[in-house]
């Protein structure tokens, strides 16, 4: 199984189309602690995903570590999120590739630094490829309707590439 460091957004995103398991069922999942900070002390009523992290942190299906380099972090902090270079940083720190990221510049910054990022809309065609999810569709209607943006060209790529158009 594929080792990942997560950032905060997907997991939110995951979580609020109740398909947050995939990233234990796909992957061997860690993120930094700073990613579970952000997660766990948003506003319940905008947040998704608090008490599946939760859950799922203490089930030992996602586990939290530190990110060494801290000067490093606040050095180039304020270019991307602390999390994001947390994610960033965390993955060269412990000799993983692959980091899943939605954000653009944070995964620019990612392939910069050698590392290969995913995003939520990846790991959903990647589920529906490998049989995890049935419909990906229906993955991507409920994201947009969660307020995710995803542009009528990738959507409609993602659905060819799934093999559902």
């Amino acid at each position: 199984m594929i080792k990942i460091v997560c950032n905060t957004s997907p997991i939110i995103g995951l979580s609020s189309i109740d398909k947050l398991d995939l990233l234990w069922e796909m992957f061997d999942t860690i993120i930094p602690k700073e990613v579970y900070n952000e997660v766990i002390s948003g506003n319940e009523t905008k947040i998704s995903g608090k008490e599946e992290l939760i859950k799922a942190v203490e089930e030992g299906k996602i586990k939290i570590f530190e990110v060494e380099d801290q000067e490093f972090i606040n050095k180039i902090y304020g270019h991307l999120h602390k999390g994001e270079l947390e994610v960033i940083i965390g993955a060269k720190e412990q000799n993983i590739e692959v980091v899943i990221i939605d954000e653009k510049s944070a995964r620019r910054f990612a392939k910069d630094l050698g590392l290969k990022p995913i995003g939520v809309l990846g790991i959903l065609k990647l589920a529906k490829l490998e049989g995890k999810i049935d419909k990906l569709k229906p993955c991507l209607d409920m994201l947009i309707e969660r307020k995710f943006r995803i542009s009528d060209s990738l959507y409609g790529k993602l659905l060819m590439e799934a093999g559902e158009i």
